[in-house]
């Protein structure tokens, strides 16, 4: 038997080679790595944006969409999908905080939104209102952290400069935050 390899085991090894050269050489770059969990969501640490978690934190990140929160002591770490807003321009980073708290929103038109679309009007709460079904305003006005009807929105740039959550998950946020919480969009 001989110990020469085929013509077809010599491909094979090249093509092996080949094909791991790209990995290998992504490997030995000096770039830290970024850490994400299964859902692509960036993780996020709380001490990297703020000095105490007060009484209670969220770090809201526009590049993978995803919104931190952690209760005052840390033992209640959560992370939502979100929306975030359509353009640059539209998103506000920097840091904020929860300075009111409504369920069942009603919903007026930014001047701005208004330009944009003349036919916007008021919208009481309800199945058609932008903002869902729980809203958190933040100290910066007209910006707030809010739930949607329309589940498309989720994940992808939709927003007129908000954070929107799944309603069902604005709800969930909305009963665990106290206003006050402090908060970083990124």
């Amino acid at each position: 038997m001989s110990t020469t390899p085929t013509r077809r085991q010599a491909l094979l090894g090249v093509a092996a080679i080949a094909l791991a050269t790209p990995s290998l050489l992504r490997a030995q770059t000096a770039q830290p790595p970024v850490q994400r969990n299964v859902s692509s969501f960036r993780t996020q640490y709380w001490q990297d944006h703020f000095d105490t978690l007060g009484v209670a934190t969220i770090v809201a990140d526009t590049q993978s969409r995803a919104l931190h929160y952690w209760n005052a002591d840390a033992s209640d770490y959560r992370v939502f999908p979100t929306s975030i807003p359509i353009s640059e321009d539209l998103t506000k980073r920097g840091y904020t905080a929860i300075v009111r708290k409504k369920v069942g929103p009603d919903w007026t038109p930014t001047p701005s939104m208004v330009e944009r679309n003349p036919e916007l009007r008021y919208m009481p709460p309800g199945p058609g209102n932008p903002l869902g079904t729980h809203a958190m305003y933040l100290s910066w006005p007209a910006y707030l952290i809010h739930g949607t009807h329309d589940t498309r929105k989720i994940g992808r740039p939709s927003s007129d400069g908000c954070i929107g959550l799944y309603n069902e998950m604005i709800a969930e946020l909305f009963a665990i935050t106290p206003v006050g919480t402090q908060v970083r969009i990124i």
